[in-house]
């Protein structure tokens, strides 16, 4: 039997009212409503999860033991459910060694097309590399000074595990006595077993030879070597060992490479990574700027951050600076930028010559030495690495950061992987290409006969897959890229692209928002991709707010009406037409204009002050000099990857901090910021969790939950107990329950199934113990409180100002219906910012306070934007200052002040395109945006 329909009966997951629906199958389906109204619980607590639970199922037990939970959601029954693949938001990997091109496998595609027809070149010489003949390599031996000592051997096994018994039997057998294992050579008799579990590198030992003029014996030694390794061999003296190859070596000077294969050209493996920095690319080394935060100090005056608490003591490491500085005869009191470069340079990287200096103790002259006195910057690279405890390596990495690595220069692969080049290109130069050059090189690329056929399936695969990422609006990102540094939106982008290679049909994929971080132009190009995986025969459930995605769907499922217990509900379903002519839909009134974010009568014209960016030239910005006014709402705009992010995060953002005193904190490049005296203050209201752990939570992060806890601790019931407020706290003994120390679950391991997580048998999921439970206020708990809405809780403490201030700016950022005691683990990214928004509304305005927001419509439906965008006003009414990076129009249309960055992305992106008010960007003709923005600002009332 073929379902046509996805039939859900009975969902009750979180806020769900009990819903009976149908979905159809193989139709792009979008499920919208305001924030919290459910639609992510019907999607992705209740048909996702009901569908992972059943793959794994499936699965024997050993394998369900390594797959983590698989609980059923609740809901009564779910029929024609297909295989289920999520692509959310939470994907990105902050493994340093995950980039872009490793996330997409083309890194993989690229290591293979090297390796086949890949051409060796010597770094010195810049010649193509040809294989040494027999010859050759004898005559670069007989180089070497009479009566020297070498070993020829044959590098027959590198970096594999086993105990390679087999093998080591085969060369006894073959009359061969020694070889070097690990680095160790030894007799092969002498070993029991090699380790199974560890990798190992076999070096056999063929002969050992005085350097004599009897060139014969080396011809037949290295010719056996060659024979044994697949053309391999090694010459090793007691000073120097050199790797010959009949494959690859340079003529002129012997620079040799390995046979190429697709290991020598990862950085995630040994034969491939750059030795100095182990393939990240990056070393952890001291940076002056936090060693000497401020050069104007002298010595004297602790200018050396490091030395500042010791200076002129009798402190044993001070006294063998002092004995450098009166070697060197170093003036101490003279500003540290003032000193002779030289001078500098001793006590940063210590002393070429051995210094006699005394150590003193409290009874007078300990004793005298005389040594290399070492600079600070190799002591603290040195301690950091040596010491064991965790306090001293915390203290000597605040004086690191990270660096480019000066030996492969960020390239994370050794000099004879980066030797090898397609084009003219090595590999680590075709990951610096964005998508859309490196689709362009390829695409033409000038290949011989032979590399053709070889090639021809592999640039396929890496054609297709740049195209993929091309098509869902990524052609700005470079395959080199730090998969840790991509936002949400791309890295979800990323995985769809991913998924549209594969290729696979019949599947059932739930999407979270996929249009995030896109700009309005590029948003065809994500539903052209999105259409084209209905097409192969899959459905598509999209959680998604943006309307032109809507209005390109076969199918809308509207969730609502409200959020929290007022939502749960199927409010409309049906196509996008049925959806506007629905007399109840608020996604149906805002797609048909009924209801719209009005645009403001009039703009701001700010304070007449502001912040002045001069030739910021951080990544791909092109030495930018732009104003953003303050007292103003300013909204900075321009297609994914023109270098929004790195103007207003790196540059203006970081700037400012590093100016307030946030000395860690290096900020973009640019000439200078003017203006930085008119602000006092910055906040910077990022999607990153409010808290890591499940007792973090909105009352604890906006503080109300200390009011709560005053207002419990001074009932007369508290007084009479003698408890005060730090009774009501989970967090510490006392009031909470010991069972579960505050958390009001247990985790229940349950070895070959899932971990089970129960409420505690002690407090029963309150978190307090009875004792505690015993005050109430108003006839609540303090259990009971935490499990209120944001919605009770502003009716229940309505006669309490201090508290009802604080739940009224989290009811005012949209966020009615969580829970006031809510995990902040199960806060979205939108929602976490909204929280950290309402904390900083409750503050004071200083007039001098700059708010930074980074998309903060993330996850927002129409009807939230117009709450958010109230807030944001109110911030700028208030006399502060607001810079949002955004591309929704709503917002767009809303601002005082625009700044358009572009006018493509990546290298093609990086200038301003224009600046002003809506109106004035709209009758730009370059501007992207102002395109999209002429028909809105021409529909206004």
């Amino acid at each position: 039997m073929e379902y046509k329909y996805i039939k859900i009966k009975g969902a009750r997951e979180n806020n769900l009212k009990n819903i009976d629906i149908d979905i159809p199958k193989n139709q792009l389906v979008i499920m919208t409503g305001v924030s919290g109204s459910g639609k992510t619980s019907l999607a992705f607590d209740t048909i996702y999860a009901e569908g992972q639970r059943r793959y794994m199922e499936s699965l024997s037990a050993y394998a369900r033991q390594f797959l983590g939970n698989s609980e059923k959601p609740d809901v009564d029954q779910i029929e024609g459910l297909s295989p289920a693949i999520a692509i959310d938001q939470k994907t990105t990997s902050n493994n340093p060694r995950s980039t872009v091109g490793t996330v997409t496998e083309i890194y993989d595609y690229l290591r293979l097309l090297y390796a086949r027809i890949g051409v060796p070149y010597c770094p010195k010489h810049n010649e193509p590399i040809t294989g040494n003949t027999i010859k050759e390599m004898v005559d670069r031996i007989m180089e070497l000074p009479d009566k020297t000592r070498c070993t020829i051997l044959s590098p027959i096994l590198e970096g594999k595990k086993g105990t390679h018994k087999d093998l080591i039997e085969k060369l006894m057998k073959e009359g061969y006595v020694r070889a070097r294992i690990d680095g160790e050579i030894v007799y092969l008799e002498e070993i029991d077993s090699l380790e199974k579990n560890k990798k190992h590198t076999i070096d056999v030992v063929v002969d050992r030879i005085v350097k004599s003029d009897d060139r014969s014996r080396f011809y037949d030694s290295l010719e056996t070597a060659l024979k044994l390794s697949d053309g391999l061999a090694i010459c090793m003296t007691k000073e120097d060992e050199f790797l010959f190859s009949s494959n690859y070596a340079c003529k002129v000077c012997g620079f040799s490479v390995p046979k190429l294969e697709p290991k020598l050209f990862s950085f995630n493996a040994p034969f491939g990574a750059c030795p100095a920095c182990k393939g990240l690319g990056f070393t952890q080394q001291v940076d002056i700027d936090l060693l000497i935060p401020d050069p104007s100090k002298s010595i004297n005056q602790g200018g050396i951050q490091f030395y500042k608490n010791i200076v002129n003591t009798e402190n044993l490491e001070w006294q063998r600076v002092q004995a450098l500085i009166d070697y060197y005869d170093i003036d101490k009191n003279i500003p540290i930028k003032d000193l002779p470069k030289e001078q500098l340079n001793y006590l940063l990287y210590g002393s070429d010559v051995p210094i006699q200096y005394e150590t003193h103790s409290r009874g007078g002259i300990h004793s005298k030495k005389n040594d290399f006195i070492e600079g600070v910057i190799p002591m603290i690279e040195r301690r950091y690495m040596e010491t064991s405890s965790s306090s001293s390596r915390e203290w000597y990495a605040s004086y690191l950061s990270d660096c480019i690595c000066l030996k492969c220069h960020g390239a994370r692969l050794n000099e004879k992987a980066l030797s090898v080049r397609i084009g003219n290109k090595n590999i680590y130069e075709f990951c610096c290409f964005s998508v859309k050059e490196a689709l362009d090189f390829i695409s033409h690329l000038s290949l011989n006969e032979m590399q053709k056929n070889i090639s021809r399936l592999i640039v396929k695969e890496i054609a297709n897959r740049l195209t993929f990422l091309n098509n869902v609006g990524l052609s700005y990102i470079t395959l080199d890229r730090l998969a840790s540094t991509l936002s949400g939106g791309e890295a979800q982008r990323i995985r769809l692209a991913t998924q549209i290679g594969s290729r696979l049909t019949g599947v059932m994929y739930v999407l979270d928002e996929p249009s995030i971080g896109l700009h309005q132009r590029d948003n065809d190009k994500l539903i052209a991709s999105l259409k084209e995986m209905r097409d192969l025969g899959n459905t598509l459930i999209v959680v998604e707010h943006d309307e032109d995605t809507m209005r390109a769907s076969d199918y809308i499922v509207d969730i609502g009406p409200g959020a929290g217990v007022h939502g749960g509900q199927v409010v409309a379903q049906g196509t996008p037409e049925e959806i506007m002519n629905h007399p109840t839909s608020i996604t149906g009134m805002y797609l048909s204009g009924r209801k719209k974010i009005e645009v403001p009568a009039v703009r701001r014209k700010g304070n007449g002050k502001k912040l002045r960016i001069v030739q910021a030239t951080q990544n791909n910005l092109k030495k930018v000099t732009v104003d953003i006014k303050l007292g103003c709402l300013n909204v900075i705009t321009g297609v994914s990857g023109s270098g929004k992010s790195s103007l207003i995060t790196e540059v203006l953002t970081h700037g400012i901090q590093n100016y307030l005193g946030r000395v860690r904190i290096k900020p973009g490049q640019c000439k200078e910021i003017k203006g930085l005296e008119n602000v006092d203050k910055i906040i910077e209201i990022g999607q990153d969790p409010i808290g890591r752990t499940p007792r973090s939570n909105p009352a604890t992060y906006t503080g109300v939950f200390d009011d709560i806890r005053d207002l419990f601790a001074s009932t007369k019931q508290a007084k009479m107990l003698g408890y005060d407020k730090s009774r009501f706290s989970f967090n510490v003994k006392g009031g909470r329950c010991d069972a579960c120390q505050g958390d009001g679950i247990l985790r229940i391991s349950m070895h070959f199934l899932p971990d089970v997580y129960v409420p505690c048998d002690q407090c029963h999921g309150t978190r307090y113990n009875e004792e505690t439970l015993q005050v109430q206020y108003k006839g609540k708990t303090i259990s009971d409180v935490l499990n209120m809405t944001v919605e009770e809780g502003l009716e229940f403490f309505k006669n309490i100002s201090k508290i009802s201030h604080r739940l009224q700016t989290l009811y005012d950022v949209g966020l009615s219906y969580i829970k006031l005691g809510q995990s902040a683990t199960t806060l979205s990214g939108g929602e976490a910012q909204r929280v950290k928004l309402a904390s900083e509304l409750q503050r004071k305005a200083t007039g001098k306070t700059v708010f930074v927001l980074d998309e903060p419509t993330t996850g927002l439906h129409s009807e939230d934007v117009k709450k958010l965008i109230e807030v944001l006003q109110r911030l700028v009414d208030n006399g502060d200052t607001v810079v949002v990076i955004e591309h929704n129009l709503d917002v767009i249309k809303c601002a005082d002040y625009i700044i358009d960055m572009g006018p493509e992305g990546g290298s093609d992106g990086g200038s301003v395109v224009c600046t002003g008010t809506p109106e004035q960007v709209a009758q730009c003709e370059e501007s992207y945006t102002g395109q999209y923005l002429k028909p809105l600002l021409e529909r206004r009332s």
